[in-house]
């Protein structure tokens, strides 16, 4: 068994040598011979985290490997190297799922919509016209009722900003964001 453990770093020398050289097949087979080591350095890297780790084992490893394939070209003098560099690239992986996290509980996906602030006066419009409208406000009471009710007050009722806030029970600056 020792004679393995020694034959290991060996053999990661020469595949970093040919994978840095361009060989896909010497690049596959750097991981697949550094994955228990980097499942080490990953356990190490997700231990503070302990319960509430943003990942497992397993992903990391697996997306460092996608990491470094994507990047175009190994630049990995040697086995400290590589490892030193694998343990930046974990890093990066678990600092960008952690902000992913948080950006998903802050409402990262929500499509946001901007309507004009200006509304046309009400004024004897054409049938057609307060059709349209009515139309766009069914629409938008799928999406956001409040935005209907600032909308119906302002346009339909002539209320200010002042009065369409005291209705709503919000802040002025909120009506004039909706």
């Amino acid at each position: 068994m020792a004679g393995k453990e020694e034959e290991q770093p060996g053999r990661l020398s020469l595949l970093l040598g040919l994978a840095r050289g361009g060989d896909s097949d010497a690049f596959g087979e750097l991981f697949s011979v550094a994955y228990q080591e980097l499942c080490v350095l990953a356990r190490a890297r997700l231990r503070p985290h302990r319960g509430g780790a943003p990942l497992d084992t397993s992903a990391l490893v697996h997306e460092t490997f996608l990491r470094f394939a994507n990047s175009g070209s190994l630049r990995v003098e040697h086995r400290p190297h590589f490892f030193r560099y694998a343990s930046h690239v974990m890093r990066s992986v678990i600092i960008d799922t952690v902000r992913e996290q948080r950006a998903q509980r802050r409402g990262g996906d929500v499509v946001h919509q901007e309507l004009p602030t200006q509304l046309p006066a009400f004024h004897d419009g054409t049938e057609q016209e307060i059709l349209r409208v009515h139309e766009a406000l069914e629409g938008l009471s799928q999406s956001d009722p409040r935005l209907v009710d600032v909308v119906q007050m302002r346009y339909f009722g002539g209320l200010t900003e002042q009065e369409i806030a005291l209705a709503l029970g919000v802040t002025e600056r909120t009506v004039r964001r909706d």
